[in-house]
């Protein structure tokens, strides 16, 4: 079993990077999404007992009082860190310009759901999990959709 300081790359293409004991991570390591987020932890037999979750803009997680994003304060952490765009050119994603929808699928944050498969795949379309009930329910009722035709923004005359 893998044992000391080293890598693995799982079939998801995250990879983990620290310390691992009997197989398991164990000690400090850190988990890099091939989105570009990354988890650090404290582990002991392969659960994290301490971690931070950074997203790969920059963000940091906070389990307590996460205020990102919420009723109050609307703003995407691109548009805290760099300002709000002029008045009628609003962002719809923290990504500027958003990502591209493929037809028939919705954008959750993480990559591209079809609610037909039920499958979720990375923005480089590979397969990263199946949706249970709940997260279809979420996905439908919160996530982006893609339009059957372009929408853009006319100014007003």
């Amino acid at each position: 079993r893998m044992e000391g300081q080293g890598s693995y790359t799982l079939p998801t293409g995250t990879e983990y990077r620290g310390a691992l004991r009997d197989g398991m991570f164990d000690g400090e390591g850190e988990l890099l999404f091939p989105n570009g987020g990354r988890y650090r932890a404290v582990w002991h037999r392969g659960v994290p007992t301490q971690g931070k979750y950074t997203f790969a803009d920059g963000l940091e997680y906070k389990d307590k009082k996460w205020h990102y994003c919420d009723g109050y304060d609307r703003r995407f952490y691109t548009e805290i860190c760099s300002g709000l765009k002029p008045a009628g050119i609003s962002q719809v994603t923290n990504l500027d310009p958003p990502k591209e929808i493929p037809e028939g699928c919705y954008d959750c944050g993480d990559g591209f759901y079809n609610p037909e498969t039920r499958v979720i795949v990375d923005y480089k379309l590979r397969f990263l999990r199946n949706a249970d009930d709940d997260e279809h329910e979420w996905i439908i009722r919160t996530c982006r959709k893609a339009w059957h035709e372009t929408i853009e923004q006319k100014p007003k005359p």
